[in-house]
């Protein structure tokens, strides 16, 4: 893409995804994700109903009338971004691919992330550490996220996810809130979550096309691998291959929450044509 597409690309993203962010997010995401404490803020009078325990003595002695401590949450956090960038997002059987819709989702957490002041860094990945951007504050950081998001051309189409939680480990190393997007078509990665999710607090999104899940009947296909780039003939006509089919997608899937669950990270699975935007509010006020 020219420079001048990507930005009004960007442009249109940002429309989209702060609106949502700013009107349905920041509020959720506010209270579901709690900074590191409570610090103190100022003094002020003492009124009927406040907790006695928060008289401030010295004050108090000092004016001859009751003042208590007032203490805020101290909101500074780290949100990081895992983007799986390997062959398989690039699939979709309707108008959008999957990575069109991993993108939006990644804007409007770094939207609502941004509206509570709070870091954001981003590291894509396929079987290796694409790109990695530290953490940072601000509007026009997001901005540059979106533009890697929208344009990253990956070095490797295959995905590894035990890799990236491994890379994620080593370069934060303060607890985070960590989105990992993806379709989790990948090997094993239950161990280094598991020592992931000691650290920081995970949540896995699994973004799925409906035709992953199951096959029409519309005789013989060539289905092609994006990301081994081999090439394979299905009779869809066969009702035992359908079944195979639907079953190998309810096994993974099962997996998925089966193992995040299991490491005490949180899950959503998301579908192509879903309202993500439901999906992640379900999933924040379930917090």
């Amino acid at each position: 893409m020219e420079t001048k597409d990507i930005l009004k690309k960007v442009k249109k993203i940002e429309i989209k995804t702060k609106r949502l962010s700013d009107h349905i997010f920041s509020g959720e995401y506010h209270t579901s994700f709690k900074g590191k404490g409570m610090t103190f803020s100022e003094v002020r009078q003492y009124q009927f109903g406040d907790d006695v325990r928060a008289i401030d003595w010295n004050v108090t002695a000092r004016y001859n009338e009751p003042y208590i401590k007032v203490f805020e949450e101290e909101r500074e956090l780290t949100m990081m971004l895992l983007v799986d960038v390997s062959g398989s997002e690039a699939f979709g059987s309707t108008n959008q691919f999957k990575e069109d819709i991993v993108l939006e989702i990644a804007a409007t957490l770094a939207f609502s992330a941004t509206q509570n002041n709070d870091k954001i860094g981003l590291i894509l990945f396929s079987d290796q550490i694409e790109l990695f951007i530290p953490p940072k504050k601000g509007k026009t950081h997001v901005l540059r996220i979106i533009r890697e998001l929208i344009d990253f051309k990956p070095k490797s189409l295959k995905t590894d996810v035990g890799f990236a939680l491994e890379y994620l480990s080593k370069v934060v190393k303060k607890k985070a809130i960590v989105f990992v997007l993806s379709d989790f078509i990948t090997h094993s990665f239950e161990q280094t979550l598991r020592i992931s999710a000691k650290k920081h607090d995970i949540t896995g999104i699994r973004i799925y096309d409906k035709r992953e899940k199951e096959l029409p009947n519309v005789g013989l296909i060539n289905v092609f691998d994006a990301e081994t780039h081999t090439e394979q003939l299905i009779n869809t006509s066969d009702a035992s291959v359908r079944k195979a089919y639907a079953s190998h997608f309810h096994k993974q899937e099962e997996n998925f929450t089966k193992v995040f669950q299991k490491c005490g990270a949180g899950t959503i699975n998301i579908e192509v044509n879903d309202s993500y935007v439901k999906k992640l509010l379900g999933y924040f006020k379930s917090r």
